[in-house]
């Protein structure tokens, strides 16, 4: 039976599935992708697949990745479906086909516990404040039981925690094969298991990171596979420009000067004026930040497009950098002296050869076909990237190379990826024009399940009593729900002035919390919200940017109401988004229809996807922005919205929302 066949049979209703699997039920939807990853995999072929919420493209890629025999590489955008993969997904499906195959978990260093570090931190006294020291104990107990050392495994360690970057390594200070823990390295057993697994689970960054710099063990680890699939495919290319660029960050070197500073007088007292290096390297590293002035909270971006960035002096600019090089290469001189001393100072050695390297690179003028730019903050990066990633997409992961036979399977696949029948939203940044491309829908009854509301009238999104307004609309609407209100905000600003505003219009007797992002890590105010939507808890009320847009599952009841306050067009003043317009404008096409549009409907279509996760869920989408009915562009951001009912009227929401805890009174009644 050839693959087709055994996929075609493995999702029939009377399957291997429907028999094994006990959610499983029989989608056309499903199969049809399937069927498409199936061939997709035989052919040694490309694939770009967008299936909607509800479609199962989860089950649509495994079932045929595991059934032919090939050893495969999943990639996910997040830490948390790479876990759900590996802990749930994988195991489930491989005992219910009854394959012989083996598993790995393979995350970037900095999700597991370096030893040596670990050893440093209790040494050179890193652990300053008693929580902090708290925290260090609580990695020492664990790490004499652990086995993986994934810190994910640790319970209750916030991944805020201060402690995370004493214990862990990165590129930078991880000493390699020299390291004294190299043979119990927890990094270097992932890696091993992952070269003697079948199939291997990884994330966007690992994978654009070891493209960039071959540091992550992936070079030996690709070409042995023939399949590669991406999930949650939509945020490729903003993840491959992060690394296939060049970047310094005041941060990095500050760590390399306490680095240096703690080796220097642990294990070379007398033989350099290391309190003399370090001082010099971290002043210079903070005159380049005052160059550059106070940033708004939230930070900001500045383009660089001359000698400096914009709205900073230039000369003050160059002396900075020019005194952050020479101070990186007073270390190098004195660290050439000691390498000899161990693997601690020849890493030393090479991280200032490299902070000298990045800080001649800044110095310089940009590449022509690259964007340069500024991000400010508490700290400061100095960026270079390219555009996109459709050269290195095309040149080093689908051109055959030497000696790999057959060549590999590409999979993408998302629920969003484009307005247009090609998904040029997608296909286009990522060079995957000649991709073969499959568009299948949710499977959800929209038109039963949800509605669409936008308020007319409404103050415009630049009017000043917009953000005002959005939150009395939501004061008056989740009351009726008890809470179970999700608002997703374009800005922080606005973020902040609705958690402000919300507690303060809110009727008194509602009970209604409000939460906000930022308060607690996202988890927590996860969990915190669904257990809000439980009998006699105190509803919620979430505020949220940012990430909250995507990767959020609050099935069921708990999340009937999405308010997203207007629509997610790209920040026009950012770098990154005036070169991408630049250039299309100079090749004769409109930066606004063919980048902002596209980028706005696929975020908008991200947002109200949080809305309905199963096919029983029931939910209002409240878009507080009239340009969706006002302007031509509207209509194409409306229809690439799932095909929900509109509601004309406030009180046409209302009566709807209180139709959702009627019917939810009487079913529990």
């Amino acid at each position: 039976m050839n693959l087709h066949d055994a996929v075609r049979a493995a999702f029939a209703p009377a399957g291997v599935l429907a028999h094994t699997v006990d959610e499983f039920h029989p989608r056309d939807a499903q199969t049809e992708m399937a069927l498409a990853v199936a061939d997709t995999i035989a052919a040694r072929g490309v694939l770009v697949a967008e299936a909607g919420t509800g479609v199962g493209k989860t089950y649509a890629y495994l079932v045929p990745a595991l059934l032919s025999g090939e050893r495969v590489l999943l990639s996910t955008a997040t830490k948390t479906l790479q876990d759900q993969l590996y802990g749930r997904d994988l195991p489930r499906l491989i005992e219910s086909l009854g394959l012989p195959l083996r598993t790995a978990l393979l995350k970037g260093r900095a999700s597991y516990l370096c030893l040596h570090r670990m050893e440093l931190a209790r040494q050179d006294g890193a652990a300053t404040s008693p929580f902090v020291a708290h925290a260090l104990a609580r990695v020492e107990r664990w790490a004499q039981q652990t086995r993986r050392g994934d810190l994910a495994e640790l319970p209750g360690l916030d991944e805020r925690s201060p402690v995370i970057p004493l214990v862990t390594s990165t590129r930078d200070n991880c000493l390699g094969s020299n390291c004294p823990r190299f043979r119990d390295c927890h990094v270097n057993l992932a890696r091993r298991e992952a070269l003697a697994a079948d199939v291997v689970v990884i994330n966007h960054h690992l994978f654009f990171a070891d493209l960039a710099v071959r540091e992550s063990g992936m070079a030996e680890l690709l070409p042995s596979v023939r399949t590669v699939i991406f999930d949650e495919a939509h945020q490729l290319n903003e993840t491959g420009v992060q690394f296939l660029g060049r970047q310094l960050s005041t941060a990095q070197v500050l760590d390399f000067c306490r680095d240096l500073l703690a080796c220097g007088l642990q294990q070379a007292r007398g033989l350099a004026d290391w309190n003399q290096l370090t001082g010099a390297v971290e002043r210079s590293a903070r005159d380049l930040r005052l160059c550059v002035g106070k940033a708004p909270a939230g930070g900001l971006r500045l383009s660089w497009n001359d000698v400096a960035p914009e709205r900073v002096d230039g000369a003050m600019w160059a002396a900075a950098l020019g005194r952050l090089r020479q101070a990186g290469e007073e270390a190098r001189q004195a660290l050439d002296h000691v390498d000899e001393l161990g693997p601690d100072f020849l890493r030393l050695a090479e991280r200032a050869r490299a902070l000298v390297a990045q800080a001649d690179f800044f110095l310089a003028a940009r590449a022509p076909d690259a964007v340069r730019w500024v991000e400010v903050g508490q700290q400061l990066r100095l960026v270079e990237s390219p555009l996109d990633i459709a050269e290195a997409v095309q040149s080093r992961l689908l051109a055959p190379r030497e000696g790999e036979g057959g060549g590999r399977a590409w999979v993408f696949t998302s629920a969003t990826l484009g307005d247009d029948e090609r998904m040029t939203w997608f296909t286009e940044p990522c060079g995957l024009q000649d991709a073969r491309v499959l568009r299948v829908d949710s499977p959800f009854d929209y038109a039963r399940q949800a509605a669409v509301y936008v308020p007319r009238p409404f103050p415009k999104p630049a009017e000043p009593q917009h953000t005002e307004e959005v939150a009395a609309l939501v004061a008056r609407l989740a009351p009726l729900l008890g809470g179970r209100t999700l608002v997703l905000t374009t800005t922080l600003r606005a973020l902040r002035t609705l958690a402000e505003r919300l507690p303060q219009l809110l009727p008194s007797d509602s009970g209604l919390q409000v939460l906000s992002q930022g308060q607690s890590p996202k988890r927590e105010l996860l969990e915190r919200f669904r257990w809000g939507a439980e009998p006699g808890q105190p509803g919620c009320v979430l505020v949220a940017s940012a990430s909250f847009w995507e990767g959020v599952d609050i099935p069921g009841e708990a999340l009937q109401l999405v308010v997203i306050d207007k629509l997610p067009f790209p920040p026009p003043n950012d770098p990154l988004v005036q070169a991408r317009s630049k250039r299309l404008e100079e090749a004769g096409r409109s930066a606004f229809n063919d980048y902002y549009v596209p980028e706005a409907a696929v975020a908008l279509k991200q947002g109200a996807g949080r809305l309905i996760r199963r096919e029983s869920d029931q939910g209002v989408l409240v878009i507080c922005d009239t340009r969706l009915l006002s302007m031509g562009y509207g209509r194409r951001l409306l229809a690439a919205l799932p095909p929900m009912r509109r509601l004309a009227s406030e009180p046409e929401v209302q009566d709807t929302l209180r139709g959702f805890t009627t019917a939810a009174t009487t079913i529990s009644g």
